[in-house]
């Protein structure tokens, strides 16, 4: 099936993926109806039932995918992670540089955010209702930020730093993308491209030769 832009590949739990573009389409809709619900009223008051009413879909559909509501919020924190990663080829298509791409890549985060304020409350309940797919997020968002600022260093663009230094650079780096969001996104509707510049001026300043 035809991906649509912005849009990440759907997962299930092992076994349950659709095989047809049918099945893609009707777990995408139990996806983003478990993105609603989860985001409005939290893990434990949210109920399959309640789930599969948003998804206009029966019940039974809903175990063709899924095995429970953990396994589906299992999958959901998946598909959140795998839309985040997939704002970044786009963003930094035209990108002039590392440094740029860093500013593009956070700004299209902060419009991600923006659109989609149900995430923090995934997320963050991922840390007690699934914390192996709550560390994984992280891990993963924190590596391809890595590998970003390791090209930027190899590109003469950024300073050099060792593999534990690249790390912490990733980490906090992530960190003020999270608090950025949750601030400024969130809390408040702001201007993210604005953000986004006055933050990329203190990455810059950190990383510039």
């Amino acid at each position: 099936m035809a991906q649509q832009p912005g849009q990440a590949t759907v997962t299930a739990a092992a076994g349950k993926a659709p095989r047809t573009a049918r099945g893609e389409k009707t777990m995408r809709k139990i996806l983003d109806a478990a993105l609603a619900e989860f985001g409005e009223k939290g893990f434990s008051d949210s109920s399959i039932v309640s789930i599969t009413s948003r998804a206009h879909v029966a019940l039974g559909t809903f175990y063709t995918y899924f095995d429970s509501k953990e396994s589906l919020f299992a999958a959901l924190v998946r598909d959140m992670s795998s839309r985040v990663k997939d704002l970044v080829p786009p963003a930094t298509a035209e990108a002039r540089g590392a440094l740029d791409a860093e500013a593009r890549t956070q700004r299209a985060y902060l419009e991600f955010v923006l659109e989609n304020k149900e995430v923090y409350r995934i997320i963050d309940e991922a840390e007690f209702v699934d914390p192996e797919g709550f560390r994984a997020h992280y891990e993963a968002a924190a590596a391809r930020i890595a590998a970003r600022l390791t090209a930027g260093v190899d590109s003469g663009e950024m300073r050099e730093a060792d593999e534990f230094e690249t790390q912490v650079h990733a980490w906090a780096y992530m960190g003020m993308n999270v608090f950025l969001g949750l601030r400024f996104c969130v809390w408040e509707r702001n201007d993210p491209a604005r953000v986004a510049e006055i933050a990329n001026r203190l990455l810059r300043r950190g990383l510039q030769p």
